[in-house]
């Protein structure tokens, strides 16, 4: 046989690649460590191209030279396992492709030592979950360019299509695309934490039964809010338990898990001094959300605001929460394209920012109607500072501040946690101040050590004798 792709892993998110690639005319042949997920995707075809081995020699022998293997398994040592079992049965010249959420370092570290061995290496960050993966996810493939070529027609082909463009662009060298994967997840925690945020205060402060919630959320995704987010959030609320009848959101356990990529975001971020506190914070309430035990003791003994009956006008409020969500989102997207903005100049990347927004509009969890908005203020100004300043939203947030500031007052005044909204509003008032309280930090820092600091009115770095 001569396949013109492999995959190995046949997890939800592999075998939904290899279903993906065969529906889109590829001859695929597939290869799982256990056997019984590749049987599992046996009994699943439907007349697709995809034939299975149970070999990893006859697997990589079955593959038309050079030769192309997508890994789709557990980001970390099973990687590095996959690819060890591959290289005695590789050549000069064959590519392999990683589509897990394996760390950029981790990425770089494969990168050199496979191109030692004569062979390419991608890695490709997938973004669209099992629906995505089958249906066309964003695809962010980093690596060196001419690797990159000789797999684009496959990759943009099962790619998502959004007005006949592929969610696909080649991204930047070695690990730029796992990277642009692991910031994308971290501007996904702080989507969905905004989202929750305001769900909690259409539901505790304004006392909104859940139906109705939905509803405000399905409205919302017909205007300027419209992503996939804010659509599944909808859905969501609408769901019923089947045991009890309630909302199901009332019988979920409220402890969020996650799987690394947003805490590797957020060191990412402090390792080279990029403010990502939005993207942090989403981060952190997980964390406390994870303390479930501790918090019902807590309940029992710290007090805060008493929660009276809400008198605000419901309307009104209602769109003080939709600018206050919006404006926060586009904090939270700001600085998720700062971090790739300094981290493409510390590594000398040169990533497409322009395009990256593009890719990110179909297939990926991050989806949003603003992403349009995004891509062109890059494709007007390609050194642009921050999102912030760019003309559209500048205006934007302008008039949205005063409703984010009035839900943040209400929210914390109520003894509503405001984790993510809270740092949107201190991050915008942060950033538009030219003048900060640093300098009194400079001056401590130089009291107690000596760390010396600048002046306003003459170059130089001085110290003073304090006492």
């Amino acid at each position: 046989m001569n396949h013109s792709i492999g995959v190995i892993g046949l997890g939800v998110m592999g075998r939904n690649i290899a279903l993906n690639m065969a529906n889109k005319g590829e001859n695929v042949a597939v290869y799982n460590y256990t056997r019984d997920l590749t049987d599992q995707l046996v009994e699943k075809l439907d007349g697709q191209t995809i034939s299975p081995y149970y070999e990893i020699k006859d697997f990589v022998q079955s593959l038309a030279t050079p030769r192309k293997i997508f890994l789709m398994v557990t980001a970390g040592k099973a990687v590095d396992s996959v690819i060890s079992s591959l290289i005695p049965h590789l050549e000069t010249g064959d590519i392999i492709m990683d589509g897990g959420n394996s760390h950029y370092e981790d990425t770089e570290r494969r990168y050199h030592d496979l191109k030692e061995n004569g062979i390419g290496y991608l890695g490709i960050g997938i973004s669209g979950g099992e629906v995505g993966a089958l249906n066309g996810p964003s695809i962010m493939p980093g690596g060196d360019k001419d690797v990159y070529d000789q797999v684009a027609p496959i990759l943009t082909k099962i790619a998502a299509q959004v007005n006949g463009e592929p969610c696909c662009t080649y991204i930047g060298p070695k690990g730029a695309g796992h990277f642009v994967k692991m910031v994308h997840n971290g501007i996904e925690y702080a989507d969905m934490q905004l989202i929750a945020e305001a769900y909690t205060f259409l539901r505790e402060k304004l006392q909104l039964p859940v139906d109705e919630i939905a509803d405000i959320f399905e409205t919302w995704n017909q205007g300027e809010l419209k992503s996939y987010l804010i659509e599944i959030t909808a859905e969501i609320l609408r769901k019923k338990d089947d045991k009890t009848g309630l909302p199901l959101i009332d019988v979920i356990l409220d402890k969020a898990g996650q799987k690394g990529t947003g805490k590797w975001t957020s060191i990412q971020a402090i390792d080279n001094g990029i403010p990502t506190s939005i993207i942090t914070e989403s981060l952190f309430a997980r964390y406390i959300s994870a303390l479930k035990e501790e918090r019902v003791v807590a309940e029992k003994i710290l007090t805060g605001p008493t929660m009276e009956q809400s008198n605000l006008d419901k309307n009104e409020w209602i769109d003080h929460i939709r600018q206050a969500l919006y404006m926060g989102k586009v904090c939270a997207y700001a600085q998720g394209f700062t971090q790739y903005k300094m981290t493409s100049e510390l590594f000398e990347w040169n990533l497409p920012l322009k395009d990256i927004a593009l890719i990110f509009r179909g297939g990926c969890i991050i989806r949003a109607e603003f992403l349009n908005v995004i891509s062109e203020a890059y494709q007007e100004q390609s050194d642009l500072a921050n999102l912030l300043i760019s003309p559209y939203f500048a205006e934007k947030i302008q008039s949205y501040q005063e409703g984010l500031r009035k839900v943040v007052i209400e929210g914390i005044q109520s003894g509503i946690t405001f984790p993510c909204l809270s740092a949107s509003l201190t991050y915008f008032d942060s950033y538009r101040k030219g003048i900060s309280n640093a300098n009194l930090l400079q001056a401590q820092r130089d009291y107690f050590g000596a760390h010396t600091y600048e002046r306003r009115d003459v170059e130089g770095v001085f110290h003073t004798n304090w006492q």
